[in-house]
């Protein structure tokens, strides 16, 4: 048997699926322990660029160049992606207004995730599309009828379009997932060290340390929160640029409390206090929807796989005593005489 007959066998290609979707599970559970601690990468990361801006900022100052010269602090993005979708103009041709806050809270920031995002979204559809012409067409895998061929291949087409945003929205919602599980706890260490006396600053940054245990991401938040607090011409500005990267009520609330606090000279021990709460409410009332949430989507899956494994342990044996008897009384049955 050739390759391409094994390719285009159906059965075959339900095992491979069978045995990739098995393969992915078994990696996804096994994720967490396979996964070293990144906690000192993306703090020593992220402390390098805070380094790199304060020295190119002093740089700046001392050459008078003035304000000119701070706009030289963002990163640029060179290379062959950027050049191809510049001259395509794909930023023009597939815009997307919401897609550098996307990005940021998926945890990918600056100009060169942007052009890779276009870039993908330009290639992944035509990619899948090549793929299946030559599998249904050229192959004439799973011998299917035309017009079916044709539906998937536009399938194919349209969803490549999608999968770029699809990956971006489920990168930010574990992110999400992840810094929300550990933000009230936070709040409690953040009140802690305000009420000792602690700056702002230096509060947010020692949470930053202690938090990375339980969640990396909003490690890393707090410490770019505490670079952006030091260098951007407004405090309100890294607040609000902090919610814009988690995207998440109770962290807007948070924020919003203290930008109040700061404006008008109110106690930030007490607005804390009381955000702290509200989150540790709202992390009870989302654990709480997913245990409710439980008993239907196990609805489907009980049907499809713990019933029938069910029915053949009840119904298996009777069945098999049923045959043995049958055939037992047809072997010794003798048809009578006439």
């Amino acid at each position: 048997m050739s390759l391409v007959e094994i390719a285009t066998n159906p059965a075959n290609v339900v095992t491979a699926a069978v045995a990739i979707a098995s393969f992915a599970t078994i990696m996804t559970l096994a994720a967490p322990a396979l996964r070293g601690d990144k906690l000192d990468a993306r703090m020593k990361s992220v402390a390098e660029r805070r380094e790199e801006l304060r020295r190119r900022s002093r740089a700046a100052l001392n050459s008078g160049k003035g304000e000119q010269a701070t706009s030289t602090l963002r990163r640029t993005d060179e290379g062959t992606i950027k050049n191809i979708v510049d001259r395509l103009q794909l930023s023009r041709l597939l815009e997307d207004s919401s897609v550098v806050d996307k990005l940021a809270q998926a945890g990918y920031r600056g100009p060169r995730p942007v052009t890779t995002f276009y870039f993908f979204r330009l290639v992944t559809p035509f990619l899948l599309a090549l793929i299946a012409v030559i599998y249904f067409y050229g192959l004439n895998g799973l011998n299917l009828p035309p017009a079916t061929r044709l539906c998937a291949v536009v399938a194919l087409f349209v969803g490549g379009y999608y999968a770029p945003n699809m990956y971006v929205k489920n990168k930010a919602d574990k992110r999400r997932e992840s810094i929300m599980h550990a933000f009230p706890d936070a709040l409690d260490l953040l009140l802690i060290c305000v009420e000792a006396g602690m700056s702002i600053e230096a509060a947010i940054q020692k949470v930053a340390g202690e938090v990375g245990g339980a969640s990396i991401e909003l490690a890393e938040e707090l410490t770019l929160l505490t670079a952006e607090l030091s260098y951007l011409p407004e405090r309100r500005m890294a607040y609000e640029g902090l919610a814009k990267r988690t995207n998440h009520p109770g962290v807007k609330a948070v924020v919003t409390a203290m930008i109040q606090a700061e404006r008008y000279g109110t106690p930030l021990g007490s607005a804390l206090r009381v955000m702290a709460k509200e989150n540790r409410e709202m992390r009870i009332a989302a654990a709480e929807k997913k245990a409710a949430q439980l008993p239907a989507k196990l609805t489907v899956p009980m049907i499809l796989f713990f019933l029938p494994v069910l029915f053949v342990v009840i119904l298996g044996p009777s069945v098999m005593r049923g045959s043995d008897a049958f055939n037992h009384s047809g072997h010794y049955y003798k048809a009578p005489k006439r």
